[in-house]
């Protein structure tokens, strides 16, 4: 890939009606991946409030490490089948086939994992430090969650963003309407002193908020069983070894990305105390605005990816969108930094947790660099080279252990914080560098870090000097938003005219 530098054009972003047409289906989906990922986000923050209200930072720890091992088994429980059915449904012309082998497999598999928790219950009750209730809550979300994948992939992949948002949002309203009756309308509801009451706050409070997350997924599979009844089960033992082969790696790096996004916490509830983790977890979650966007972005970018890819201007158009995701990008970094008072005092309840405030623009820069790494995974995972995410992720793991390991003891919770960023930017590093190799894209580089380093250097400004001065702070948004709409223009006013 050349080189071209910070003046690099954008001409060929729209250059003919198929294109306008192309980019234009792709905004569409993503605005509607956008709501349905965005807004069961924004609700699970608004629960931050809540929760941050009736929970104390060591109770918070404990629903932390909850989610922590249901991502990291998530993962086991799905072994990359999700993209290798993305990538074999659209190689195979959306031929059922595939679809069978994905949910079959993901059946089969989610059973024996099944059987196989509730052999060890003993031991891993043990190791996860919780009773044998919140166990069993715990694998059947698990299974629950795994029946839903293939169906959610379905649904993206051929084109359904209203149908997909409408099951995210209901998955979400069901979970957030449940913590509402157990943390806030019950005890406001039950007598006090009565039997009910007495059960009731005998439980911990965390507890119920596992259960909602129970009730949420039993609901949403249960929405899903008409269309899961269409599925013929069925395993085609070659394709299946073709998708298993493309997806164990998808796995391993997905085991790497849970370590990169996760053990920070761990570590810190080990070697910091849990009151320091809990408020690390809960003020990590304002991240959240970067991972609402870097999610909304992915879902819809990734099936435009795979069926793009046999296009003649494929790779003109993954340079185009990076450009655009990089922009938009530091907009929402700077955004962020300039109104972050008023966000923390929205969703953080108690003075308790705002001793990790630090971490807020560390964290966002770390999420901005993972969106860009996973932009950039389109070579590899468009050319079968899926073991180089792993590859990628594995060294963003050792990074994370490893500083993690080393400098909280000597600079505390802002350790966990650096070592989130340096393993996000090496990871994107390497890709990048790989990628040229493999399948070269002509990214507009210049721009990307003349942006990249300007907003992420006024986000750290403000955040460090401008503070409480909102005057200065919207100065400095304002104007970075002028100097892009500056450099971009040209292409604004090609976006308007083919609108």
């Amino acid at each position: 890939m050349e080189l071209r530098g910070m003046y690099f054009s954008l001409n060929l972003f729209l250059p003919n009606e198929l294109s306008v047409n192309i980019y234009k289906r792709f905004a569409r989906d993503t605005a509607v991946y956008g709501i349905a990922s965005v807004l069961p986000r924004v609700v699970n923050v608004l629960l931050v409030g809540l929760h941050t209200k009736v929970l104390m930072p060591e109770a918070y720890s404990v629903n932390t490490k909850f989610y922590v091992l249901i991502a990291f088994f998530n993962v086991l429980f799905t072994y990359g089948m999700e993209t290798a059915f993305f990538r074999f449904f659209t190689l195979y012309e959306k031929d059922l086939k595939v679809l069978r082998t994905a949910f079959t497999t993901l059946l089969i598999s989610g059973v024996l994992f099944v059987l196989l928790l509730f052999g060890l219950r003993s031991p891993l009750i043990d190791l996860m430090d919780v009773d044998e209730r919140i166990y069993l809550i715990f694998i059947s979300i698990l299974f629950l969650d795994t029946l839903t994948v293939i169906p959610y992939a379905y649904l993206r992949v051929m084109h359904r963003p209203l149908r997909f948002a409408f099951y995210r949002i209901f998955n979400v309203s069901v979970y957030a309407l449940f913590n509402l009756i157990f943390l806030l309308w019950i005890p406001l509801w039950v007598r006090e002193g009565s039997p009910v009451y007495k059960w009731y706050v005998s439980q911990p409070k965390v507890y119920y908020i596992f259960i909602a997350n129970l009730i949420a997924s039993f609901t949403t599979f249960l929405l899903f069983l008409p269309l899961i009844f269409r599925f013929k089960l069925g395993i085609d033992r070659g394709l299946w070894t073709k998708m298993l082969r493309y997806g164990l790696p998808v796995m391993l790096a997905g085991i790497f990305y849970i370590i990169n996004e996760n053990f920070d916490k761990l570590a810190l509830d080990y070697i910091a105390g849990s009151d320091i983790m809990g408020a690390y977890a809960a003020i990590y979650k304002i991240g959240v605005f970067m991972v609402l966007y870097i999610t909304a972005f992915r879902l819809g970018a990734e099936p435009f990816y795979f069926n793009q890819h046999k296009e003649k201007d494929a790779k003109t158009q993954y340079a185009n969108v990076m450009l655009l995701f990089v922009i938009a990008g530091t907009v929402l970094l700077l955004g962020v930094i300039a109104f972050l008072p008023w966000i923390v005092r929205i969703f953080i309840k108690r003075p308790e947790y705002l001793v990790a405030l630090d971490i807020v623009p560390v964290i966002l820069t770390a999420y901005l660099f993972l969106g860009i790494y996973f932009n950039l995974s389109v070579w590899y995972k468009l050319t079968d080279r899926t073991r180089y995410g792993m590859i990628f992720s594995a060294i963003g793991a050792l990074i994370t252990v490893l500083f993690n390991i080393y400098m909280i003891p000597r600079i505390g919770f802002m350790a966990s914080a650096w070592a989130t960023l340096a393993a996000y930017s090496v990871m994107a590093l390497l890709s990048y560098f790989f990628g040229r190799k493999h399948y070269r894209i002509p990214y507009p580089t210049g721009k990307i870090l003349f942006y990249l380093l300007i907003a992420t250097a006024l986000s750290f400004w403000m955040y460090e000097k401008w503070a409480d001065n909102w005057g200065v702070k919207l100065a400095i948004l304002v104007g970075y938003i002028l100097l892009v709409a500056g450099m971009e223009g040209r292409s604004l006013r090609e976006v308007l005219k083919n609108k």
